[in-house]
């Protein structure tokens, strides 16, 4: 099985990065089933119905988020009502949606979990005590396990990944918008990658106008920020090869193009 992780879609500019190039990597890379962050799909934050729809269209299978899933009121119409869109399931209970799922492809049960970090971020539950708990759930029920963990520190990320090895196939970071070069298989077959990247604008600082971003760091004051959108553009994304009877991953490799 060969599973696709795009790394968080940024806006207009990122959406149009896979209208150019989606189907063509999914050829080339023999692609089965496609994950996405879409946490940044409106205007550089937050996620709204049609943009929501618009990465469906595209074969995009299942769209996780983090800690911009509350952004856009607009997405109320769509967490929890399709199993599609994804949540932090970390977050306390009582929200809106879900965190995991299981999806079916060729007849293959994929499970897709949305953990997001608390280093530097929201004090909000337990990953790691969500992630036992997910998978106590889901137990039998799939052997393929992909999970997003939407975190900023590093460290948090690969002990996560360390924690889950062997029991899940795949721990890929997303949020900081910069792809790491550290992709590799554990000793009990759990692909990693500290972080994917982003699918947006490359003239910029993460996807936001780079003026607006200087000007912050310059004078420390309060700033708009708002989205790149000059080209060049940039796709980033890993492929993960798994062995569909274990579970357990055999190949990983980042995935960088640069659209013009």
């Amino acid at each position: 099985m060969n599973i696709l992780i795009i790394g968080d879609i940024v806006g207009k500019p990122g959406r149009q990065v896979l209208r150019n190039c989606l189907n063509q990597i999914k050829n080339e890379c023999s692609i089965d089933f496609i994950v996405a962050n879409g946490e940044n799909l409106a205007g550089g934050v937050g996620i709204q119905p049609e943009s929501f729809q618009e990465l469906l269209s595209m074969g995009i299978n299942v769209v996780t988020s983090g800690n911009h899933i509350w952004a856009k009121k607009e997405v109320k119409e769509v967490l929890g009502k399709d199993p599609r869109l994804l949540r932090p399931h970390n977050y306390p209970s009582g929200n809106l949606g879900t965190g995991f799922g299981i999806y079916s492809c060729k007849n293959i049960p994929i499970a897709v979990i949305n953990l997001m970090g608390r280093v530097f971020m929201y004090p909000i539950d337990c990953p790691f005590k969500t992630a036992d708990s997910i998978l106590q759930e889901i137990e039998n029920k799939a052997k393929i396990i992909i999970v997003d963990m939407h975190a900023e520190a590093t460290s948090e990320k690969r002990a996560l990944a360390w924690y889950l090895d062997g029991r899940v196939s795949s721990v890929t970071g997303t949020h900081t918008h910069i792809m790491t070069a550290d992709e590799e298989i554990l000793p009990r077959g759990t692909a990693y990658l500290t972080d994917i990247g982003m699918t947006g604008c490359t003239n910029s600082v993460i996807g936001v106008k780079k003026e607006m971003v200087i000007q912050r760091f310059l004078t420390a004051a309060p700033t708009r920020f708002e989205g790149a959108e000059e080209p060049p553009y940039v796709f980033q994304a890993v492929t993960i090869s798994i062995n569909e009877e274990t579970g357990k991953s055999f190949r990983i490799e980042r995935i960088r193009r640069t659209i013009f």
